[in-house]
């Protein structure tokens, strides 16, 4: 069977453990002493340091080698993703102001082009307006003045129609006023 990838690692690191306890248990029975009166420990420096710090820095290779560096590559590639994500977040926001920004542009643009059209609409419907009530005025001073040459023609009439007989008004008149003919 073959082990790879993070068993591989795991056993390796337990079987570096499992050496190094064995070493400090070791090292722990040949320092004790019973003449020191009741069993204490008592550390003697002797052949046994060389060992332990043998053992400590090959066990800080090994942790690094096989521990350490596999984080830290992990946690650069980490970083590297987080910085490039940032990167991506920071230009979409941009491309989002500058779109809000033209959007805001394009809706200005669109109202002061239709404020335009709809003075443009006033004006000619202004216009249009003062036309109809041109033509409205001219219709009406026409049929004014057709109303008035009517009126002059009947007043005309009348106006012969009474001057016939203003010599009878005259007599009627007079008579009422005397009381009597007058011949």
């Amino acid at each position: 069977m073959r082990i790879v990838g993070r068993n591989r690692k795991f056993s390796a690191i337990f079987l570096l453990t499992l050496v190094n306890m064995l070493f400090l248990a070791a090292s722990l029975a040949l320092g004790s002493s019973e003449e020191s009166g009741g069993g204490g420990i008592t550390v003697m420096p002797d052949w046994t340091v060389a060992i332990q710090i043998v053992n400590f820095l090959l066990i800080l290779w090994i942790l690094n080698r096989m521990l350490y560096r596999p984080i830290r590559n992990i946690l650069r590639q980490r970083k590297e993703k987080m910085d490039g994500l940032g990167l991506s977040i920071q230009t979409y926001n941009d491309d989002a102001e500058e779109k809000d920004k033209a959007f805001a542009a394009g809706i200005k643009e669109a109202r002061a082009k239709g404020l335009k059209e709809k003075e443009a609409m006033l004006q000619d419907a202004a216009e249009e307006e003062k036309m109809i009530i041109a033509k409205v005025n001219e219709k009406a001073q026409a049929e004014l003045a057709d109303i008035r040459q009517k009126i002059s023609q009947e007043a005309q009439t009348v106006k012969s129609a009474l001057q016939t007989r203003v010599a009878e008004f005259a007599d009627d008149i007079c008579q009422k006023i005397l009381g009597r003919t007058v011949q």
